[in-house]
């Protein structure tokens, strides 16, 4: 079965990928991973953490990254359907500050890789929804950040009127206070975390 890019965002870097799906009156079938397609399309063919979050309609998780070990993830939704957001967090990077935004849904299959360097969140527009992730990295609690999901100078346009969002990701920062931080330099464009 073939794994296909449908398109390229923010510079390519941000991939959106559709697997062929062989449906029939039992359900369907799929593979979302192939190390040897993902490979011959110059996508990660390494992932050292599989993650699984659900969510009720109007929940908005994100914007989160990871700096050590740079995190890349892809993502696809396997129940319901979510709005998939990745932005560029990167300092030096023509796309600094843009983003890329997609309805994912367990029906259409898409996925949507976002390398380190790009900080990732959803909100749920189903009544409940299940998003997976496959991590370039392990979680390291003490070098993960995230971004506010309603910084005025991103300018998201969430499908949602009222997000859900955790203490957490209600206080974070804005994109002008992580460029300030040194640990913004773990993902210029020079070093090699794009994984």
């Amino acid at each position: 079965m073939r794994i296909e890019i449908e398109s390229r965002h923010l510079g390519g870097a941000v991939v959106v990928l559709r697997p062929e799906v062989f449906r029939d009156d039992r359900g369907f079938f799929m593979e979302s991973y192939r190390r040897d397609q993902f490979a011959a399309l110059g996508l990660p063919t390494e992932f050292d953490q599989d993650s699984h979050s659900r969510s009720r309609r109007g929940v908005l998780r994100g914007l989160h990254f990871q700096w050590d070990p740079p995190m890349g993830k892809l993502m696809r939704v396997t129940v319901g359907a979510a709005y998939l957001v990745a932005v560029d967090i990167r300092p030096d990077s023509p796309t600094l500050g843009q983003w890329f935004g997609l309805e994912v849904s367990a029906e259409n299959a898409l996925q949507v890789w976002a390398p380190a360097g790009f900080a990732r969140g959803f909100c749920v527009l189903s009544d409940l929804a299940e998003v997976q992730y496959k991590c370039t990295g392990i979680y390291n609690s003490q070098a993960e950040s995230g971004i506010r999901w309603n910084d005025p100078a991103l300018g998201i346009k969430w499908p949602v009127n009222e997000a859900l969002v955790s203490a957490k990701d209600a206080k974070a920062q804005t994109l002008a206070e992580w460029l300030r931080r040194p640990e913004a330099a773990h993902f210029r464009l020079d070093t090699e975390n794009s994984r």
